[in-house]
């Protein structure tokens, strides 16, 4: 097990092994309810998508695990290399698509200039070719997002957000880099400075305003122990803080959710036509 300086609060550590036990049951039994026996993944040199590609590859084997790198022209070169490292280490099946003649050509045509739109439109185009990916493997796209992450609204919806299943979405970012050491993903991927490597210099917790360490502990109090902002002030935490991530969670809840339907007929999907995912296996 690696020595990461990573810190989890402890009302968030969990028995690692019971828990990889029932991520990897999860992914087995969502991948085959549905059809399919193999999964494909963005891998971008991160700890959370380390973290499901590795839990797929136990639950799948290797063999039935792609691992996609998706580099653009300004991402950083550790990327590929902590993403290269991944895969020697772990042997997933592998590919490489350089998104740049796409993302310029749209970026271009559009006159794109501000450095969110254009990082939209690459977590966009990654996951255009993920799902290519996927019909070519015939396979599920793996989600690689976590709680944290979606909680906070910081995901690009329809792009890194869009997924056919997702083993980590109820994992704070805290727990996936501990359960990242209990995989064993290699230590320069749990301790590099998060970051989506959207543009240069970019990192999750400069835009965020506030590291991970910080937001899980509020976020914890807020979502898991459903406690006021006020109680959480009390014990302790900067008011404005608090105040920050719950508008956050707030503000991006429309992320969370299927879009809505105007209900005009007896039966609406989602509304009430509600079946189960394997309705028809």
């Amino acid at each position: 097990m690696t020595n990461s300086k990573r810190h989890i609060i402890p009302e968030l550590e969990l028995n690692w092994e019971l828990a990889v036990d029932m991520l990897v049951r999860f992914i087995r039994t969502e991948t085959e309810r549905t059809g399919f026996r193999r999964v494909v993944s963005g891998l971008s040199g991160g700890v959370d998508s380390a973290v499901a590609t590795a839990l797929a590859i136990k639950a799948l084997g290797k063999e039935n695990v792609k691992a996609v790198k998706m580099p653009y022209t300004t991402s950083a070169p550790e990327s590929s290399k902590n993403a290269d490292e991944f895969i020697r280490k772990f042997e997933p099946q592998s590919e490489t698509v350089d998104i740049t003649p796409a993302v310029d050509a749209l970026l271009d045509s559009r006159g794109i200039e501000d450095p969110v739109r254009r990082g939209n439109v690459m977590a966009r185009m990654r996951m255009i070719i993920l799902f290519d990916v996927s019909a070519e493997f015939e396979a599920l796209v793996l989600g690689t997002g976590n709680k944290t992450e979606i909680l906070l609204g910081y995901t690009t919806w329809y792009g890194d957000s869009a997924c056919s299943l997702n083993p980590i979405g109820d994992l704070y970012k805290t727990q996936v880099w501990k359960l990242a050491e209990y995989l064993g993903v290699p230590e320069g991927i749990i301790a590099k400075a998060p970051s989506a490597d959207l543009w240069k210099g970019q990192t999750d917790e400069g835009e965020l305003g506030i590291t991970y360490e910080e937001a899980d502990k509020i976020l914890y109090r807020l979502v898991d122990k459903r406690m006021s902002p006020e109680e959480i002030v009390d014990e302790g935490f900067e008011r404005s803080v608090v105040e920050e991530v719950e508008a956050r969670m707030k503000r991006y809840h429309y992320k969370r959710v299927l879009p809505p339907i105007a209900k005009l007929s007896p039966r609406t999907v989602g509304k009430d036509f509600l079946y189960s995912r394997d309705w028809d296996s």
